[in-house]
């Protein structure tokens, strides 16, 4: 797993790639610790290059949604397909996280 963050369009983008799993989800969990995105903003989860996730994985999905809405943010998802899309969308995450095909569809906050 790699994790990157850039600033795109002023929102925090965070592009992972290879397993979310047990053996990497540490390694996330403590990353994400620094990540923040603005109050009332959005932080994306870029997923494209993801190529799998498990139960842990989604726990740390989960634990960086809940950390950014303490922080009056959301995280939203896009660019996941493939196994990924299904174990999101399975799992009920897409009813928790929102999720986009792309960045572009991604509203702006507020609209």
């Amino acid at each position: 797993m790699n994790a990157t963050t850039r600033t795109e369009n002023g929102r925090l983008v965070i592009a992972v790639t290879g397993r979310l799993d047990s053996i990497t989800s540490p390694e996330f969990d403590a990353q994400a610790v620094e990540w923040k995105a603005e109050p009332r903003n959005i932080a994306v989860l870029d997923a494209s290059g993801l190529e799998y996730i498990s139960s842990a994985g989604l726990r740390s999905l989960l634990a960086l949604a809940k950390r950014l809405m303490d922080d009056n943010s959301q995280l939203v998802v896009c660019g996941a397909r493939g196994l990924v899309e299904e174990v999101l969308r399975m799992s009920g995450f897409d009813k928790l996280i929102p999720m986009y095909g792309v960045i572009d569809d991604i509203p702006a906050p507020g609209a």
